[in-house]
């Protein structure tokens, strides 16, 4: 496979693949050139100030007590204005919805493990835990079985 990058201010911007056939490695980027938008950080609050936290840095977001929330690799929670389902459409490919509240960094989600009330909770490598839906645990257990 060969690699090409032209730099050029004065044309739009395009990407163009060429592939022998359609497989996981063209369709997750095709969904990584669609959803790209520019921004690949995020604006956070604390109580008193604010902080550009990277996609990357981010392990979960998530609401709580009606509002939005990010949790970092550190397990450290920070404000977000901006509603859910706005968070979802700015990030990258490498997050899932996991509730109806929240969305994981897949990359960052240490294990799965199984709740006494028989559901499923993810755990994430800061220790932060979050429980998975029964209908988004099948969706993301259909990935994984893809891969």
């Amino acid at each position: 496979m060969k690699l090409k990058f032209i730099f050029d201010m004065e044309k739009d911007e395009e990407i163009m693949a060429s592939l022998h056939r359609r497989n996981d490695f063209a369709n997750e980027l095709e969904e990584l050139v669609t959803k790209y938008n520019g921004e690949d950080s995020l604006a956070v609050y604390t109580d008193d100030d604010i902080k550009i936290l990277k996609f990357s840095d981010i392990e979960c977001v998530t609401v709580i007590n009606g509002k939005s929330q990010a949790v970092d690799r550190q397990g450290e929670f920070y404000r977000v204005k901006r509603r859910l389902y706005e968070i979802e459409e700015i990030l990258p490919a490498s997050f899932v919805r996991i509730n109806k509240s929240s969305i994981a960094n897949k990359k960052h989600i240490e294990k799965f493990s199984a709740a006494f009330s028989g559901g499923v909770d993810v755990v994430f490598k800061s220790g932060y835990k979050d429980y998975v839906s029964r209908r988004c645990f099948a969706e993301i257990k259909k990935e994984l079985k893809s891969k």
